[in-house]
């Protein structure tokens, strides 16, 4: 199993980031949701996306060298997808603008998670303390 940082309930932490994962797949592959029509409106998605993943992977994850396989997971998975989006459906179309502002979140969720590692433990204190 992979290290995790010190959490009381780490596996709901893990979880969320997989589901993350799930999520930003699911919703890059289906048909396009009704958003409003903000000019690259959806580029501010994609990079918001990835930077909450890339953030919560370095506040799971107490080991540099993980944190950083993860990071880049993130950035070939979004040049994967918009792989997929040109090749495996007819309502998407590639575009390495999004896989560019996948890029930049990543980046930018990673910088600023580094600035406070602990984030996510102060979370799970706060939300599971209650329960012990």
């Amino acid at each position: 199993m992979i290290a995790l940082r010190e959490f009381a309930r780490p596996r709901v932490w893990f979880g969320l980031w997989l589901f993350g994962w799930a999520l930003c797949i699911v919703l890059s592959l289906i048909s396009n949701p009704p958003i409003p029509d903000v000019p690259d409106g959806d580029k501010i998605g994609h990079a918001l996306a990835y930077a909450l993943l890339a953030a919560w992977a370095v506040w799971i994850f107490p080991e540099r060298r993980t944190q950083v396989r993860a990071v880049l997971a993130l950035c070939l998975l979004g040049v994967v997808i918009e792989v997929m989006q040109g090749t495996l459906t007819t309502y998407r179309s590639m575009d390495w603008h999004d896989a560019l502002a996948d890029f930049a979140g990543v980046l930018v969720g990673a910088w600023l998670s580094l600035r406070a590692p602990a984030t996510l433990q102060r979370l799970d204190r706060r939300v599971f303390a209650r329960q012990a």
